[in-house]
């Protein structure tokens, strides 16, 4: 939702907007390995709603030539500057032209922060105890860096507002002739498995209004366990009414599709992908009443990517990362070793 945020506002400085994403390659050399596939990432970005078009393959230092190419006036980025591997601003060729504006970079979130929820993989803040060994053994590495802070105390720093949400909404209401589909979850790490069902659901109707129930973040905690959700009610919010497919959220929307919730918002369609239904607390089907009304319908996504196997990659990546930096420092433990018992030879 912070890149949508900024893409949001990019999109007002002008008439068309088109995002150029990089490869897989490129990200890997000057940031390291990245979370998603390029793919998985030009699908993405081409579902948020600001978007016109994307440049797949677009390269890591922008320069006048790309600009030229897609027949851009100019280019946007955030206020956070971006270099090169040697350090150099990529930016550098199209500001000295005058053809860089800037938008406000979103507070309270970034890929790192989420990235060090995700490697937290416990209840812990969802719950009071903090005692949790486990918890604190990772709290102790991850606050290590020069940035590193606690993630017991860092989780969701993004503070919602009014203004925030009625910016990412539509505010459109449903038209006579829309088909209302109500769709309902956690929506986690919004991903490219969230873009395919929702796309699915989409192509569902002729005239698709579709409504996102948003469950709040215990219960979410209480279906999903461990340290579920990684992204907060406000947060998922904003990523959900990003997407070019979705008309309206429920903030909170309650567990079991009741009669009230159908009949206020006059659903048609009520739809729930290929992952498992956990039962209500009671034990009840929370699809019971739709079910009953002949108004439910399982949809396939066609992906099997879930916010799980995310969190996996994160935590498969980082244990690579730090396996190779203990490699190297044994690396350059040993050569300096070797260095030292050559000057004691000499001696």
């Amino acid at each position: 939702y912070g890149h949508s945020n900024q893409l949001r506002q990019a999109r007002a400085m002008g008439d068309y907007l088109i995002v150029g994403v990089h490869t897989d390659e490129e990200i890997a050399k000057h940031k390291g390995p990245p979370v998603f596939t390029q793919e998985e990432r030009y699908k993405m970005v081409q579902a948020i709603k600001w978007v016109d078009e994307i440049a797949p393959g677009a390269p890591y230092v922008t320069t006048l030539e790309t600009l030229d190419k897609y027949n851009c006036d100019f280019c946007v980025h955030g206020d956070d500057i971006t270099l090169t591997i040697d350090g150099k601003d990529t930016y550098e060729e199209v500001k000295t032209a005058g053809r860089y504006r800037e938008c406000k970079r979103t507070q309270g979130v970034s890929t790192t922060d989420l990235v060090g929820r995700m490697l937290l993989m416990t209840k812990a803040h969802h719950s009071n105890i903090d005692e949790d060994l486990d918890y604190r053994k990772h709290t102790d590495n991850f606050g290590k860096g020069p940035k590193g802070h606690s993630p017991w105390t860092g989780v969701s720093q993004f503070l919602q507002t009014s203004q925030k949400i009625i910016q990412f909404a539509s505010g459109k209401e449903p038209q006579p002739g829309d088909t209302i589909i109500y769709v309902a979850g956690a929506f986690d790490l919004f991903h490219i498995g969230h873009v395919d069902f929702l796309e699915k659901v989409h192509k569902l109707a002729e005239k698709p209004y579709i409504i996102a129930g948003l469950h709040f973040d215990q219960e979410v905690n209480r279906y999903k366990g461990k340290n579920y959700p990684i992204m907060n009610i406000h947060e998922r919010t904003l990523s959900v009414l990003a997407c070019r497919y979705v008309s309206e959220v429920v903030i909170g929307a309650p567990y079991a599709v009741t009669a009230d919730l159908l009949d206020h918002f006059r659903v048609t369609l009520v739809c729930h992908g290929m992952t498992e239904v956990v039962p209500d607390k009671d034990g009840s089907d929370p699809y019971q009443e739709p079910k009953r009304r002949g108004i439910f319908q399982l949809v396939d996504s066609g992906s099997n990517l879930t916010t799980d196997l995310i969190v996996q990659r994160i935590i498969k990546n980082r244990l690579e990362f730090e396996a190779r930096n203990q490699k190297k420092e044994a690396k350059e433990l040993a050569v300096l070793e070797a260095r030292k018992r050559l000057e004691e030879e000499k001696h």
